[in-house]
This record gives structure tokens, sequence and C-alpha cells, in this order.
């Protein structure tokens, strides 16, 4: 039986790690093959080494233009082109605004935001009509939280940027849809957890059960769930599907 992704060539950014390690982990199983990039090279290799060796590492800042088009030219040498990308990098925390604290917001948007569109540039000079690109955004795309301003700025244009990149490929077939998970279980989640827990005066684990409290279902996303639907969203099955922010949150936001 011929696997749904069987000979697609992908890129993972923020590959060593959490969600992209998943994603990485589920397009391998579904017979891609996998370039990752992220700041770190053992994390990356490590990675690889759980997709069986089929894929390769690539040390990346997504924050910096140039290496981004140096990357993504050295990939499709490698590969001979790009048909999915799967745009994840990114960078989580407070960032102060109204209050006393330290101002992040140029590093968090220069990842999360900035980082979308240069690899989103770089990687359709190399995606043939038809390909995919799927950016990871987040519940906080579509809700805010007090003292996350820069974070939810970036995660509400990465949607914004979905919703017209669609329109600007439309012509060629190429697909662009964001992925909107809620809490999942990695080391991003659990140091928010800690964050909140450390506002609120109370122990991580109760924190962790408020944050529980807020999703229907009660539990915690994990990793791989992401992956699986960015298999599909990757695959030929969803070649109708385009602009479209999709919530995986535990009905943690209810869009309509």
């Amino acid at each position: 039986m011929t696997e749904p992704l069987e000979g697609r060539r992908c890129v993972v950014t923020g590959g060593g790690s959490g969600i992209g390690r998943a994603i990485a982990i589920e397009l391998v199983k579904a017979g891609a093959t996998v370039a990752l990039t992220g700041r770190r090279l053992e994390p990356l290799q490590e990675t690889v080494t759980l997709c069986h060796g089929k894929g390769a590492a690539h040390v990346c800042d997504v924050s910096d233009a140039g290496q981004v088009d140096d990357t993504f030219e050295m990939m499709t040498d490698q590969f001979g082109g790009i048909d999915v990308l799967v745009n994840n990098a990114g960078v989580g925390g407070p960032n102060a605004c109204s209050g006393d604290g330290e101002d992040r917001w140029d590093a968090i948007i220069r990842t999360n935001l900035d980082g979308v569109f240069f690899c989103s540039r770089a990687a359709l000079a190399h995606m043939p009509d038809g390909g995919r690109v799927i950016n990871i955004s987040s519940v906080l795309g579509q809700f805010g939280v007090p003292g996350y301003t820069a974070y939810c700025a970036s995660k509400h244009g990465v949607i914004g940027f979905t919703k017209a990149l669609a329109l600007e490929v439309a012509p060629r077939g190429i697909t662009v849809n964001a992925i909107c998970p809620g809490w999942v279980d990695t080391d991003m989640a659990r140091a928010g957890m800690e964050d909140m827990a450390k506002n609120m005066g109370v122990s991580f684990e109760e924190a962790r059960k408020i944050a529980m409290n807020g999703v229907p279902l009660g539990r915690i996303l994990q990793p791989a769930e992401i992956g699986r639907l960015v298999v599909y969203l990757a695959s030929d099955d969803a070649s109708g599907m385009t602009a479209q922010a999709v919530s995986l949150c535990g009905g943690q936001v209810m869009n309509g």
C-alpha cells in the first residue's frame, strides 16, 4: 500500500524538539523525506535519528533572511525541490508592554512572524505547483492573554498571513493553511504553566489543573496529534482545503 506522502520532500522549521520533532516523525511515517531546520545541530540530529535517517539537519535561524535563503538553496540542491513547507519554528513567553519586565517584542515577532514570511518566500521559489504550506499558529492567534502581547500578535499575524498567501498562490494550486494548537505536552507548554503558577502564586500541579479546566476535553494534547493533522493537510485528501485556520485544542476555541 502506497503511503499518502510517498516521495514528498518536506521542510520542517524548528524540527529539533516538541511539535516540530513530532511533525517530522509523522511525515516520515507517511512516506515523506524531511529536511529540518533549527538553531542547534544536536537536537536536529536526534530528530533525524528518530526519523530513521530519512532526512537531513540544517542549522538555520529563521529570523535571519540571508540564512534562510542560503539554507533553502542548499536543501533544494540536496532534494531537488520542496513539496511541503511546515513553518513551525517559534518562541514563546511573556513580554512587557503596560508594566515592568523584559521587552521581548522584536525577538518574538522576528521569529514567529518574520520567520514564516522568510521561509515561505524561500520555499515558494523552489515549490512545484500543487505544493503545500502549513503554518503553525496557536489558539493565542484567536484570543488574547494578558502579558503575552508579542506572542498573541505574532500568532494572529500568522493566520492573516496564511489567508493572504493562500489567495496569492492559489493559481498555482498551492494550498496554505494554519494549525492552531491549544495546550500541547511540550517544554514550551510546561514553561507557560510554570509562568502561570508563578503569577498566580500556586503550585505547578495546580496551574496545570487550572489550564486543563479551560479545555472542554480536559486533557493536554500530544505532539503527535499535531503531526498527524499536518500529514492530512499535506496529503492529496486536503487538496481542496486552503486559507483555513484549524484549531486542534480540545475545544478551547469554538470557531463559527
